[in-house]
């Protein structure tokens, strides 16, 4: 598709008997899809804050309550690629009702527990499971099915969505954390999900041709394919077919360091990192409200640089500035309250999930119609790369005192993301 024919607007679907209208219902679509991110990103919050607040209540080590963070964050990458099939199978607006119910319902469990097999339970298994329900295969299947044009903008789109999530809850739950404990915290997240429900059930649709329409930019009516039967067993196929080519493993590595060096390390540990260091703990949550603030426009450009840029190359430039970042942040955290950390905290967050739009565009370009799936698979790998570091993080804590070696071994990290992206031209071709 030429640039032109990108940027022209779509001609009326033949065949569907109905005229395309003023703004194609796609947009309507992402904006919905956006919103229920949005408010589902309220739970993804809030882990790093509860760190220090459980360990001073019940006593528990940083590294236990690592480990549930760590389980939610694997099931959040195992859940995915299932999630995108069941999506086939029953429709998004089903699964998408059904995990957020699940997350409210784990979320505010939590309230009452007292061990820590409980919070392993509540916030590891329950949310886990309904977060990655929710997960950016979410974004991806969305995209796919709506959009022909504009895609690489709209995965950025929805994916500085989770950014804006953290923008809007991290402040205030911080403040509710430090001002009134971590127990209205929860029930904040979990009546939060609940609320977008009605929103996903009245307003998000499957697909395109449920009310007689094209996908946006497609020159032909698309006719809803039938309900995918099979959906785990699809799940598994398109992970054993794709693992059996190079690019899948460059992908999914690469990716479990982006998740080992984000959600797994700094969203995680960042606050009481600070802490550490004297930072008060809504002062660092704020940095990281920064943070998210800055991903929306990162990721949001970086997919428009994935239309008009190789893949491949974006991602290498992301990876080795990201590494070589974390390399100066112990330095930067004992002078917390100079300019150079806020400077650090500005290039991080362009950088945060600017790695989403190109990781989807390829793998888009090597899997096609089962891309969303095998993105689902990559998701997996990025998920249990943070839940490694999740838990690792809490044991080096515990075990050296400080979180100084975690930042440089995951500054290492990045750097062996770049070359897995580099050599992505040698395995296609």
């Amino acid at each position: 598709m030429t640039q032109t024919e990108d940027l022209a607007p779509p001609e009326p679907p033949r065949g569907s008997g109905r005229p395309s209208p003023r703004v194609h219902r796609a947009w309507w679509v992402a904006a919905v899809t956006f919103v229920t991110i949005v408010g589902a990103a309220a739970f993804m919050s809030v882990p790093g804050l509860l760190i220090d607040p459980l360990h001073g209540e019940f006593g528990w080590s940083r590294g236990t309550i690592g480990f549930a963070v760590s389980v939610n964050l694997a099931l959040y990458g195992l859940t995915a690629p299932f999630a995108a099939a069941l999506m086939d199978r029953f429709g998004i607006r089903r699964v998408v009702a059904l995990a957020l119910l699940v997350i409210a319902g784990g979320s505010a469990l939590t309230v009452t527990m007292t061990t820590s097999w409980q919070l392993v339970l509540y916030w590891g298994v329950l949310v886990g499971l309904g977060s990655g329900s929710m997960a950016l295969a979410f974004a991806a299947t969305v995209t796919y099915r709506w959009f022909v044009a504009r895609r690489g903008l709209v995965t950025g789109i929805l994916t500085a969505a989770g950014a804006s999530g953290q923008l809007v809850f991290l402040p205030f739950l911080s403040w509710m954390i430090e001002h009134h404990g971590w127990r209205p915290a929860s029930v904040t997240v979990a009546l939060t999900a609940a609320a977008v429900v009605p929103l996903v059930w009245l307003l998000l649709r499957d697909h395109p041709a449920d009310v007689g329409l094209s996908p946006y930019g497609a020159r032909e009516f698309v006719p809803k394919p039938p309900p995918a039967v099979g959906a785990a067993r699809r799940a598994v196929t398109v992970l054993v077919r794709a693992a059996r080519t190079g690019p899948f493993w460059l992908l999914a590595g690469s990716f479990a360091i982006c998740g080992a060096s984000t959600n797994g390390l700094v969203k995680t540990h960042f606050v009481p990192a600070a802490h550490d260091h004297g930072m008060p703990v809504t002062g660092a949550a704020s940095l990281l409200a920064v943070i998210g603030l800055f991903d929306v426009v990162g990721t949001v450009a970086s997919g428009w640089l994935s239309d008009r840029f190789p893949a491949r190359r974006l991602l290498a430039v992301y990876y080795s500035l990201r590494g070589l970042s974390l390399l100066f942040l112990p330095l930067l955290l004992r002078a917390w309250d100079e300019p150079p950390m806020l400077l650090f905290i500005v290039f991080y967050g362009l950088d945060w999930v600017a790695t989403v739009p190109p990781t989807v565009a390829l793998c888009r370009e090597h899997y096609g119609e089962d891309s969303a799936i095998v993105f689902g698979w990559v998701l997996a790998a990025h998920q249990l790369g943070a839940a490694l570091v999740a838990w690792l993080g809490g044991v080096a804590r515990d075990a050296f005192g400080s979180y100084d070696v975690v930042w440089l071994a995951s500054g290492g990290l990045c750097a062996g993301a770049t070359l897995m992206v580099l050599a992505l031209r040698a395995a296609r071709e």
